[in-house]
């Protein structure tokens, strides 16, 4: 029983903090275009695939790097970081021309486009992030990130659908970049003060 609240604790934490840090991500805003061109199942299974891939590679490296480095190090460094994606939030996430142009199938031009989105996104450093502080626990945070983004790209998804536009998005930065920084904090008073 110990086993699965672990793991259950791990997914949810791993998929809250993946929500939080998708909403007005780039990779949402894409969703969002993709879902005004293409069937909103083809846009989710292409996510899903893409994001499968890309969070086991990030679970993997985070998982790894509790090996080489003391733990209480990387609570702190990860604690900034998640400061960083709150000014990240804030500052630099935008969708490029350049996560636009595949000349695939729509699965294809979906998976590929997201896979490459992801490649150095918040979302996948929050992934190697978590994966160095819940890093007896590799299932739960690949599970859990995977889930947080089909959950919040299925919310840019629907935005997608019903408006076919692109929607302001300054409100959810702002709200998920504060909520960012709060844990940020917290995280690295409470890496110090041990």
């Amino acid at each position: 029983m110990g086993v699965f609240l672990l793991f259950m604790a791990t997914y949810l934490a791993s998929l809250i903090f993946v929500v939080l840090a998708e909403m007005g991500d780039k990779t949402q805003l894409l969703a969002m275009a993709f879902a005004s061109r293409y069937k909103w199942q083809i846009v989710m299974w292409g996510v899903f695939f893409a994001t499968l891939i890309n969070h086991l590679m990030a679970v993997l490296t985070g998982n790894y790097m509790t090996m080489i480095f003391p733990i209480t190090y990387i609570k702190v460094i990860t604690s900034a970081s998640f400061i960083a994606f709150g000014f990240w939030t804030l500052k630099w996430d935008r969708i490029s021309d350049d996560d636009k142009k595949f000349n695939f199938s729509p699965f294809w031009t979906v998976a590929i486009a997201f896979f490459i989105a992801e490649m150095g996104d918040k979302t996948q450093l929050a992934t190697i992030a978590l994966a160095a502080k819940y890093n007896n626990n590799i299932l739960g945070i690949w599970f859990g990130t995977t889930t947080g983004m089909l959950v919040a790209d299925a919310i840019g998804i629907i935005f997608g659908i019903v408006l076919g536009k692109k929607i302001p998005d300054k409100a959810i930065k702002w709200v998920s970049a504060v909520i960012f920084i709060i844990f940020g904090i917290l995280g690295i008073y409470d890496g110090l003060k041990k």
